[in-house]
């Protein structure tokens, strides 16, 4: 027999599954001694009251056991003689429409300008010893995307494009722990995630298809308004080639490939200047995060996790908000060239880093930076607000930084808290030098957050610019309907970098999406032929 349970239990009682197994046989009067498995399906934390609880949904297996696997399986086929599919970026936008596109029976060809997860954990090394940033290989570029080395969040408010337990399942399939399936803030943690991303590759390639490493876009090739493939510089041992790769093209390039963004322009490809969120990136102490999300003076204590926030409000009409918040995590270096200071946040699976981050950012339409119809106007906002920090920083990597309170005050801080940010910070008074649409906004932002978590504004947290990463600047116009190009046949725009999605899971859901239209496309094409 099974059965199913919502539980509201104490955290002790949670982190234990003997305890477990004997508060549901109490509660619910059965007999702890049948009870073959328990399966928890749903978990949250409830920390609104001085009395934390963990609401659950649990499953019960009475005299006997599971048949099933505790997440969904995917059946990946050879595709080796199927119809060939170009996927630019293996990002999760890209490495989930290629094993979409696998699922249909179609070949994805994937060509990823930096390295793989292995070889591009080097060059991050690197840069916080020489202070320098490969343009090709670094926290944006590589396999594996942003998401890669800077988190592995799993959450995401779009649950109305498409199928989200499946990209948690296939994540699962590929390594990932089950614990994401229940949890209603999913992380698999920037140490786990690299493996769980070679898994998908190794599938990719298992079935026929192809992953080609610092394998750069250059052109697309458009035939009668049509593309018909792509052009690549391919970086090679004994030097660089120029290749071409056919077939349709599911464009899933990132957010910060500023390069494709002025190739579109330029070759007077349909796309738009899109809102983005600027700030910077606020750390505090995970100790003092733990006691004011708890309410207990001694944190987290053995048995909750590190206390995480999530803080909104509207001033002077526009949004400002926390955005991908860290706990027990890291600051981290996230420029892709030279002359480019950009900050973000990462955190290991156990979360137990001494420091909590998240970024406070300032929302920012295209009508705030000038009035023209430049497609590239917000990116190049974007590209000077990076410049600017990078020279706070004395043109290096250190990155400026003013305690919070100080900055809410127009203060210059004269010393700075410890920091996780590895290259070093320097202080700098971000309250003078920011766009003042941005550091007003921020600084009444603050007061507010402080006032509904009593502690939160104080001068032990830092903050680091500058956060600007959050999602792209431009949008590359697509037929809703088809997820093609809105004149281009056989051009999939896709995922973050292509203005539909905003974080791992949404650009997987966006990424399998566009393989299904890229699949139904081919069909027509092929249906006209026969």
């Amino acid at each position: 027999m099974i059965q199913e349970f919502d539980l509201r239990v104490v955290p002790q009682t949670a982190a234990n599954e003997q305890s477990l197994r004997e508060y549901v046989a109490q509660e619910k009067g059965l007999d702890v001694r049948t009870m073959t498995h328990l399966r928890v399906l749903r978990r949250s934390i409830d920390a609104r009251q001085r009395t934390i609880f963990v609401n659950l949904k649990v499953r019960i297996y009475i005299n006997e056991m599971p048949e099933d696997d505790a997440y969904q399986r995917t059946d990946y086929p050879d595709v080796s003689e199927g119809q060939q599919v170009i996927v630019v970026g293996a990002g999760p936008g890209g490495l989930f429409a290629s094993l979409k596109l696998i699922e249909l029976g179609l070949r994805p060809i994937v060509l990823e300008r930096g390295k793989d997860v292995h070889e591009r954990k080097k060059d991050l090394s690197m840069i916080t010893k020489t202070q320098q940033v490969d343009s090709e290989s670094n926290y944006c570029f590589g396999e594996g995307g942003a998401g890669a080395y800077s988190d592995g969040k799993l959450y995401t408010r779009s649950k109305k494009r498409g199928n989200i337990e499946k990209i948690l399942n296939v994540f699962c399939q590929h390594g990932a722990s089950t614990n994401i399936l229940a949890d209603a803030h999913p992380h698999i943690g920037t140490d786990k995630l690299p493996r769980v991303i070679e898994n998908m590759r190794n599938t990719i390639l298992r079935c026929g298809g192809e992953v080609h490493f610092q394998t750069k876009m250059t052109r697309l090739i458009i035939e009668d308004n049509t593309v018909v493939g792509v052009e690549a510089i391919c970086q090679q041992p004994t030097g660089n080639s120029q290749q071409q790769f056919r077939g349709p093209v599911i464009l899933a390039t990132g957010h910060s490939a500023r390069d494709v963004y002025r190739y579109l322009a330029d070759a007077k490809i349909e796309i738009e200047a899109k809102g983005i969120a600027v700030g910077v990136r606020l750390e505090h102490p995970s100790m003092l995060i733990d006691q004011i999300q708890y309410h207990n003076r001694q944190g987290r204590g053995k048995y909750l996790p590190a206390a995480e926030y999530s803080f909104v409000t509207q001033v002077d009409g526009r949004g400002v908000y926390s955005f991908c918040m860290c706990p027990g995590g890291f600051v981290i270096p996230a420029a892709t060239d030279k002359q480019q200071i950009v900050v973000n946040g990462m955190s290991p699976s156990n979360r137990g880093g001494q420091w909590s981050n998240s970024g406070m950012v300032v929302e920012i339409r295209p009508e705030d930076v000038d009035d023209t119809n430049d497609a590239l106007k917000v990116m190049a906002f974007q590209e000077q607000l990076e410049r600017n920090c990078w020279q706070q920083g004395n043109m290096k990597q250190t990155a400026p930084a003013q305690r919070m309170a100080d900055f809410v005050n127009n203060r210059l801080s004269y010393d700075l808290p410890k920091s996780s940010y590895a290259p070093g910070l320097i202080s700098s008074p971000l309250h003078f030098w920011m766009p003042e649409r941005i550091t007003k906004r921020l600084q009444e932002g603050f007061k507010y957050f402080g006032k509904h978590a009593h502690g939160f504004l104080t001068n032990d947290a830092v903050m680091i610019g500058v956060e600007t990463r959050t999602s792209s600047p431009v949008r590359i116009i697509r037929n809703t309907d088809t997820l093609m190009h809105v004149r281009i046949q056989g051009l999939f725009p896709c995922g973050e970098g292509a203005g539909y999605a905003g974080g791992i899971v949404s650009a997987g859901v966006d990424g399998e999406r566009c393989a299904e239209m890229c699949a139904a496309y081919l069909t027509g094409i092929l249906s006209m032929r026969f």
